[in-house]
C-alpha cells in the first residue's frame, strides 16, 4: 500500500512567500493547502483541523498572529505538528511558540535546503510519535502462558513478561484476588465429587 503524502497547512499573508514555498513542498511530494492571513487559517483548522499533519505558520500577520494560528491547531489536532516561520523572531516569541507546543522555529527567508531539513525532521518527530501512540495500544500476551509484556520505559518489544495479576498491580495499582468464574467452579466440584 502506497503511503499517502502529508498533509501541510501553510499560512502566511505575504502572497509571494506562500505560493514560493508552497510551490516548494508541492514540488516534494506534500499535499498543501494555503491559508493567506491567520483568520483563514483559524476557518481552516476549525474545519479540517485535524486532517493536517503539519501546520507552518507565520509569526506576524493582521489581526491574528501565528501565535493565535498556532494554539488554534493545538486544540483541533493536539498530536498535529506546527512550525513558525518568521522574518522578525527573537527570543520571547521564540520561547512562547515552545511553550505553547510549537514543534519548530524557523527564521526568513532562510534557504529551501534549511526548510526542507527542518520539515523532514518535524515530520520524522511526527511518524515517531504517530507509531509509539499505535504501540500504546497494543498490549502484548503471550498466547500460550498468557503473560503480558511490560514495555513501560523499555523499547517496544524489550520489557519483562510478567503474569497478569503482577502487570495489573504494578500497572493499575489492582489487588487481584482469585476465585472462580461458574463455569470452572462447576467442572471443579465435578472433578472433586470423581475422586
Amino acid at each position: 500500500m502506497e503511503k499517502l503524502p502529508y498533509r501541510i497547512l501553510l499560512v502566511d499573508d505575504d502572497p509571494i512567500v506562500l505560493m514560493g514555498i508552497g510551490r516548494e513542498l508541492e514540488a516534494q511530494g506534500y499535499d498543501v493547502s494555503t491559508a493567506k492571513s491567520g483568520e483563514a487559517a483559524l476557518t481552516i483548522l476549525d474545519g479540517q483541523g485535524a486532517d493536517f499533519d503539519l501546520v507552518i505558520t507565520d509569526l506576524i500577520m493582521g489581526k491574528v498572529n501565528g501565535i493565535e494560528v498556532l494554539k488554534r491547531s493545538k486544540q483541533v489536532n493536539p498530536d498535529g505538528m506546527a512550525m513558525i516561520m518568521t522574518g522578525y523572531g527573537d527570543l520571547n516569541s521564540a520561547i512562547q511558540a515552545i511553550r505553547l507546543g510549537a514543534d519548530e522555529y524557523m527564521l526568513k527567508p532562510g534557504s529551501p535546503e534549511e526548510r526542507t531539513f527542518r520539515i523532514n525532521e518535524v515530520l520524522e518527530k511526527y511518524e515517531l510519535k504517530q507509531k509509539l501512540k499505535m504501540y500504546e495500544k497494543i498490549l502484548p500476551v503471550c498466547c500460550v502462558c498468557k503473560k503480558i509484556r511490560n514495555d513501560a520505559g523499555k523499547n517496544p518489544g524489550e520489557g519483562c513478561w510478567m503474569s497478569v495479576e503482577e502487570y495489573l498491580n504494578v500497572k493499575g495499582k489492582i489487588q487481584v484476588t482469585s476465585t472462580y468464574c461458574p463455569i470452572c467452579y462447576q467442572e471443579a466440584i465435578a472433578r472433586i465429587r470423581q475422586k
